[in-house]
């Protein structure tokens, strides 16, 4: 299962070969990817508009059930700021907001009323720096009109896009490139494992995608460490595991 893996004499034309066909893909599938990322947040950022009366409700409640919505926020200023600076001018605690954006929940432990504080300077502070220009009916006293949420959320889901450009399209070239181990092992008889065992569980013959592997720090201690793909050969060899 070395494959070229003892033929360094191949490497040069196999890392050629894996450029063309990259950007042979990129070409092809990343503005198609990326235009259906679009279309899913502008769906996104208008339901969180729907919620919140247009931004002219911005509740504490609204932060709470939906943590994970501080990012289209940010995105919805003037100028658009980073996670940092929003701490900076709120005046609020950074695990705060790493934990609404980073895994979409409140942080665990910290006392209610303060909590509600904090999310309250969150709302006050994009409140006050919201782009009046994406949304104009926020300087006007108005009702908008349903261009104008359509408008506002494509651009808002635009800036969200663009900052997350490159993850992107990163994690669509990575499931590319599983998809095409994927084809290789089950066309020599491979057993797909993913989501189904443990490595301790693994036959010969198996494989499975982002397996964690229990391995030992310097210090001794134990960690799982995350593989993106782990290959049991049919028939294991000393030389296998070398």
């Amino acid at each position: 299962m070395g494959v070229n893996l003892d033929k360094p004499e191949r490497w040069k034309e196999d890392i050629a070969r894996s450029v063309d066909q990259y950007n042979k893909w990129f070409l092809t599938f990343a503005p198609k990817t990326y235009r259906e990322e679009r279309v899913k947040a502008t769906e996104y950022v208008a339901a969180m508009l729907d919620r919140t009366n247009h931004l002219r409700n911005l509740t504490v409640r609204e932060l709470t059930e939906h943590p994970s919505i501080l990012f289209a926020l940010r995105m919805s200023t003037a100028p658009p700021i980073a996670r940092d600076r929003l701490v900076g001018l709120a005046g609020v605690p950074k695990p705060l907001v790493n934990a609404m954006e980073k895994d979409g929940r409140l942080p665990r432990g910290m006392n209610k009323a303060m909590l509600n504080g904090n999310l309250r300077k969150i709302a006050k502070m994009i409140v006050r720096l919201t782009d009046i220009d994406i949304f104009p009916w926020l300087g006007e006293a108005r009702d908008p009109s349903e261009q104008e949420v359509y408008r506002a959320a494509t651009i808002v889901a635009d800036r969200l896009c663009g900052a997350n450009a490159d993850p992107i399209v990163r994690n669509a070239q990575e499931r590319r490139q599983l998809l095409k181990i994927k084809k290789w092992l089950e066309a020599r008889g491979y057993k797909d494992m993913t989501g189904k065992v443990s490595l301790d569980k693994m036959k010969p013959g198996s494989f499975a995608f982002r397996l964690n592997v229990p391995g030992l720090k310097e210090d001794h201690e134990s960690v799982n460490i995350p593989v993106d793909a782990v290959v049991l050969p049919s028939r294991p060899s000393r030389t296998n595991y070398r």
